[in-house]
């Protein structure tokens, strides 16, 4: 495919004229703030239930139930979901939750939560998560012409890249004038505005085919194209996984600047990845695999100066343009997996994606604190920043093999009949 330039304005505005388009990006919008606010919410509520020898191994439950159990969901799930209809994934998602999440709040605020029970509310609120978020993609997939989905998908990603800039802010703001109870609360009802938003959505069914349903990863395993894509993408999350524990002591112990600083360095990634992704969507069409590794280069190059260098600005600077590259990354993956996968096997193959990308990024953040111990904050940085851009070079030279061998391949000759 060639590149081809479009204004912003324009990219957007044919998206935004399908109508039930606008009402499935409303409703994300909605539950994407929720998450944001439940960035704080869920760990300060932590803290307030645990017993103060055990806040420690309660916030890092919580944080684990709130996202981990969408792994297993989407595996264990799969026999009875992935035949079911995108627009039921998402409200089954939503309500779980809102379920979850509404209970939680609710105990707390009557005086009834305990560590064990709001750990076990938060894994069954995620276990739809990978689900869920394959359901909205579908549905993308189903609303939007092929040639819209980029846009499409690129409004929903920066959707969730403001929530994660204005979320956790706000949640600050709220829970100092209530409590934490109250800022998950608001985060459920969130999901709950997500599933009216829903019902108004009008979807195309996809014809039933005569096949027995198959598991995500066999129709995966069935298409080296995409398995290599997710091959790809799951490495890449991985070795961002260390950046989330190394960044955090490189601020505190290498700057030597409070903890309340690792904002402005999280708050200009965060605008860098906004600016990038809506840039990058107003591109109509681009050669995805080129542009998905040079987006894992450039990331990777993003990092190396935390190793080289303690200028603030210098680091800062390279962060806001790593988020500037980043930024179009998720939009292009997914758009790249709507445009190989049969509408009725998209549900499951979108799901068994999430249960790998998912759990990627947190394994490599446990790999993250033996490595800050070894390397130190900076040169766990630089390792992840090398590593990276190495992973984006070996992808290179695997697509120009495979590219020689399809080239070289001999073509079968024309039969005489």
């Amino acid at each position: 495919m060639q590149l081809t330039n479009r204004l912003v304005p324009a990219a957007y505005r044919d998206v935004l004229r399908v109508p039930g388009f606008r009402r499935l990006l409303s409703g994300e919008t909605v539950s994407y703030l929720g998450d944001g606010l439940s960035v704080v919410a869920i760990t300060l509520l932590a803290i307030a239930i645990a017993a103060p020898e055990h806040t420690a191994l309660v916030v890092g439950a919580a944080v684990a139930a709130y996202t981990l159990p969408a792994a297993l969901g989407a595996l264990a799930l799969a026999p009875w979901l992935r035949r079911l209809d995108a627009r039921t994934l998402v409200t089954a998602n939503a309500l779980l939750r809102a379920g979850g999440l509404g209970t939680a709040a609710v105990l707390h605020l009557l005086g009834r939560l305990s560590p064990a029970g709001y750990v076990a509310l938060l894994a069954v609120s995620s276990l739809l998560v990978a689900w869920g978020s394959a359901g909205t993609y579908t549905l993308v997939s189903r609303l939007v012409p092929a040639e819209h989905r980029l846009p499409a998908n690129t409004l929903l990603g920066t959707s969730q890249t403001t929530a994660i800039i204005v979320g956790p802010p706000l949640a600050g703001l709220l829970v100092a004038a209530t409590s934490p109870g109250v800022a998950l609360a608001v985060d459920a009802l969130t999901y709950l505005v997500l599933a009216a938003q829903l019902r108004g959505i009008p979807v195309t069914a996809v014809p039933a085919e005569p096949t027995v349903p198959t598991s995500g990863f066999r129709l995966l395993a069935r298409r080296p194209e995409l398995l290599g894509l997710l091959a790809l993408t799951a490495v890449f999350f991985f070795l961002y996984g260390p950046v989330e524990v190394a960044l955090p002591l490189f601020v505190v112990d290498t700057l030597g600047r409070s903890a309340g600083f690792l904002g402005v360095y999280w708050a200009v990634f965060g605008v860098g990845a906004l600016l990038g992704g809506l840039l990058a969507g107003a591109l109509r069409r681009v050669s995805p695999w080129p542009f998905a590794i040079a987006v894992i280069a450039g990331w990777g190059a993003a990092l190396l100066p935390f190793g080289l260098t303690t200028s603030t600005w210098i680091t800062l600077v390279g962060l806001a343009a790593g988020g500037v590259i980043y930024g179009p990354f998720p939009a292009f993956n997914i758009t790249l997996f709507q445009s190989a996968a049969d509408p009725a096997d998209l549900p499951a193959v979108l799901a068994a994606r999430g249960s790998i990308t998912v759990a990627a990024a947190p394994i490599g953040a446990a790999f993250g604190g033996p490595l800050v111990t070894w390397l130190g904050p900076g040169g766990t940085l630089l390792a992840s920043g090398a590593l990276t851009v190495a992973l984006a070079v070996v992808a290179a030279v695997l697509r120009l093999a495979s590219a020689a061998r399809r080239r070289s391949a001999p073509v079968p000759a024309a039969t005489v009949g």
